[in-house]
């Protein structure tokens, strides 16, 4: 098993980058950091919180001047990249957050984001004051630097992972749009990645506004239509109406009362019919889709797991997605696993196992999982 992220910050990486502070500021002393970092509950601490850490540390440990220590991590920043160093742009929220500081701490912000990532100290910033960190994230997007750009989507998601939510966001995406609108073609794949996140961020509280983005940049460029297709992946997933047709999915439902459906038989298995948590079980499936014009189809399969208290909760897992011709027949074989994960915990109990075609149920089957034996 690998280990995990916060493994990065041993013995070795704290006494390495105390000595690299020590050639930029000699009174820095190397044992009592190590020290401050590695006191207390530092071994139950996950990454972020070891970062935090890490941070604080270094607060106790550099010139008491904001100003000064800044200067300090200045003189080494451009050998420390990667995800490790998040500790740097921590360190500007953590301590560069009274008004006076603002100009200084945005500008480190910029610069820190180039070596590793800001995404996450500036989201104290726009709490603080959203109307003018979107007007310097609007900014941003058209810095030649694609780390820069890339900050001025991630930063501003309304549901970035690991990091605090911006609710303001939630409620009204739309201070957000005009920076997305900048980045939409953006050269670099890491911009158009963040910004289809974006997108998908927006989408989970207001389908109506991402539906019409896509509707209304679709087709203006090939970079575009990545970023839309990425970004819709939840409402496709959704089955939204008006995003299955944007993406030229067949509906399931004709107007033509004597047109056959969209689907004409359809079956599902599941063997064995009973399986232990931690075992897997082998998925075999058919659509026979109807004779005449080729459809686009997203066939999936879905589990209704069971949760701790008894009910159940669906999950879909994607098994096709591409045209077929008329008449043609999907088939294939699935092998899915009941081992417990970091995302989800597997009960004992009657699990129901669904089919789908462009959203709609076509066949199902059901699998009795129990609780391993033990050992």
């Amino acid at each position: 098993m690998a280990e995990p992220l916060k493994a990065m910050y041993d013995g070795l990486f704290l006494e390495q980058f105390a000595s690299l502070v020590k050639t930029a500021w000699s009174p820095f002393d190397e044992a009592h950091f190590v020290e401050r970092v590695r006191d207390g509950s530092w071994e139950q601490l996950e990454l972020k919180a070891r970062s935090r850490k890490i941070t604080e540390a270094l607060g106790a440990s550099l010139p008491q001047s904001y100003d000064d220590a800044l200067a300090v991590l200045y003189q080494i920043d451009e050998k420390c990249t990667g995800l490790p160093y998040l500790f740097f742009p921590d360190f500007v929220e953590v301590y560069g957050m009274e008004p006076q500081h603002w100009e200084v701490s945005l500008a480190a912000l910029k610069r820190f984001t180039t070596r590793s990532t800001s995404e996450f100290a500036i989201r104290a910033f726009i709490l603080s004051d959203p109307k003018r960190l979107t007007r310097q994230m609007l900014e941003w997007a058209d810095d030649p630097n694609e780390h820069v750009r890339r900050l001025a989507s991630e930063g501003i998601r309304p549901r970035l992972p690991w990091a605090q939510a911006l609710p303001l966001f939630k409620r009204d995406p739309s201070p957000i749009i005009p920076i997305l609108d900048k980045l939409k073609r953006d050269p670099s794949l890491y911009v158009r990645k963040s910004v289809a996140n974006n997108l998908n961020d927006i989408a989970k509280d207001h389908p109506e506004i991402v539906t019409q983005l896509a509707e209304a940049w679709s087709g203006e460029d090939v970079r575009t239509d990545w970023i839309i297709r990425h970004g819709c992946r939840t409402l496709i997933k959704q089955s939204n109406p008006q995003i299955m047709a944007l993406f030229g999915y067949a509906k399931n439902e004709s107007l033509d009362e004597d047109a056959l459906p969209l689907v004409t038989a359809a079956a599902l298995e599941v063997e064995p019919g009973t399986v232990a948590i931690g075992g897997e079980v082998s998925l075999r499936y058919r659509v026979q889709l109807r004779e005449g014009e080729p459809a686009k189809l997203r066939i999936e399969y879905g589990i209704a797991f069971v949760k701790s208290g008894g009910k159940t909760s669906l999950k879909r897992f994607l098994l096709s997605d591409r045209e077929y011709a008329g008449g043609a027949s999907a088939s294939g074989t699935r092998v899915h696993r009941f081992a417990d994960l970091t995302t989800r915990k597997h009960y004992s109990g009657l699990h129901r196992f669904t089919l789908w075609v462009n959203g709609k149920e076509v066949a199902n089957s059901e699998l009795l999982v129990m609780e391993a034996e033990a050992t």
